[in-house]
């Protein structure tokens, strides 16, 4: 199973992508769905500066990542698939019909109408449905910044309250 995990990231590749969850997860490679990015070749290479060489980086739009999902499982090393919004992991997961089994909330940042669920986790009402809905397609659903923290289920996470 080379993709090890699908991240939300409104940071996108960044440190703690890099080097807190590809260290551990001794990661090939990351794919990184985002419409916008995935036209946008400054941007792209942006991105690649903070990748390490011996680490690859696949840019897609979400269309084009799904009929690719099995060609990135099949790698021999892991990978992460990295989206930076709900809006897009559930559209993947939508379009992927069960092949995206688990999905890690790793920081969805403060911003006007989002309520404070962790330290590291700010969402609105549609952002909540987002995650309901993608867990009621059989996805665990699960917030976690940093692999030595615990993951929170979305039960426990949708019932939290963090201060701005």
């Amino acid at each position: 199973m080379p993709i090890a995990l699908f991240r939300i990231d409104d940071r996108l590749i960044h440190g703690q992508v890099v080097v807190g969850w590809g260290q551990p997860l001794e990661l090939g490679f990351i794919v990184l769905v985002d419409d916008d990015v995935a036209n946008s070749e400054w941007e792209q290479e942006l991105y690649r500066l903070g990748v390490p060489p011996e680490m690859s980086v696949h840019f897609h739009t979400v269309d084009d990542a799904v009929p690719r999902l099995a060609e990135f499982e099949r790698l021999p090393s892991p990978g992460i698939l990295l989206v930076g919004d709900i809006g897009t992991m559930q559209r993947l997961v939508t379009a992927t019909h069960g092949q995206v089994r688990s999905v890690n909330v790793g920081g969805v940042h403060h911003a006007p109408g989002r309520t404070g669920r962790l330290r590291y986790v700010f969402l609105t009402p549609a952002e909540e449905d987002g995650l309901k809905n993608m867990a009621a397609q059989g996805v665990d659903v699960t917030a976690q910044d940093v692999p030595g923290a615990r993951p929170v289920p979305l039960a426990e996470l949708l019932t939290s309250s963090s201060a701005a």
